[in-house]
């Protein structure tokens, strides 16, 4: 299936690692050109060489939380590569914790950048997309169900999806789709840190996997490819949508 991507240009945040990199990974593939952020120059570079180089990808340091950030980087995608068709906000995860013990200013922490920063750079996006321009937005399986642990993501991500799916019929009528993908077991470094908190991570990742259908964690191409497809024209009948990459693992409908 040919995804229409070829000459496609796409901003990636937080692509230096995991789910975003994998993202950026996919379009390249396909044809497309990636803007990526990330926090370091260092991790930036390094992410920029791992694909392609400067022809294929363009990186900026820049993060979520800063309010500059949105505009810093639709102009990059439209100086280096000279147009912008999409973007992909994708954050690091919150501190894990219970809903208990986090205080307010790591919840003040997490809402600038898991959601605040997020809907700042989708705003953004709207203003500046024409017709056939998507927004996608990498969430979490706990938009649907809590996730043990993770008391501040089990906050931030259903809220953030509501405030997708509305901003899907905001922009459906200006032809601009708004996605959203909710990763549970990726194979990812956050996933291993957080399978390491209680001293057993071996033992928590067997726990985990029996509990998925298909039996296993899912790989960081696995997701990219799914996040391939819905940036892309081949995907143009969809919108609104929040789709689980999770290997079955969610039960609900």
């Amino acid at each position: 299936m040919d995804l229409g991507l070829h000459q496609k240009v796409y901003v990636v945040t937080g692509a230096t690692r995991g789910l975003g990199l994998a993202s950026a990974r996919e379009l390249i593939a396909d044809g497309a050109r990636v803007v990526l952020s990330g926090r370091s120059k260092e991790s930036v570079a390094a992410a920029v060489a791992e694909l392609g180089g400067p022809e294929q990808a363009h990186g900026v340091v820049a993060d979520n939380a800063d309010p500059a950030t949105a505009d810093q980087l639709i102009s990059a995608a439209r100086e280096r590569f000279g147009r912008f068709d999409g973007v992909l906000i994708s954050v690091g995860g919150p501190g894990a914790g219970p809903v208990s013990l986090a205080g307010d200013e790591a919840w003040r922490g997490a809402f600038e950048s898991v959601f605040l920063g997020a809907l700042r750079i989708a705003r953004a996006a709207a203003a500046a997309l024409g017709e056939g321009g998507v927004i996608g937005f990498v969430l979490s399986g706990s938009v649907r169900e809590p996730i043990a642990g993770l008391g501040i993501s089990n906050g931030l991500r259903p809220g953030l999806a509501m405030a997708a799916k509305s901003l899907a019929d905001e922009l459906g009528p200006r032809g601009i789709r708004v996605v959203g993908l909710l990763p549970a077991r990726i194979d990812t470094d956050r996933v291993r840190e957080l399978d390491a908190l209680g001293g057993d991570p071996e033992g928590a990742r067997a726990r985990a996997g029996a509990g998925i259908p298909l039996g296993r964690y899912g790989t960081p191409e696995e997701f990219g490819r799914v996040a391939a497809f819905l940036l892309s024209p081949a995907a143009s009948y969809l919108t609104g949508v929040m789709i689980p990459v999770d290997g079955g693992a969610l039960r609900g409908l």
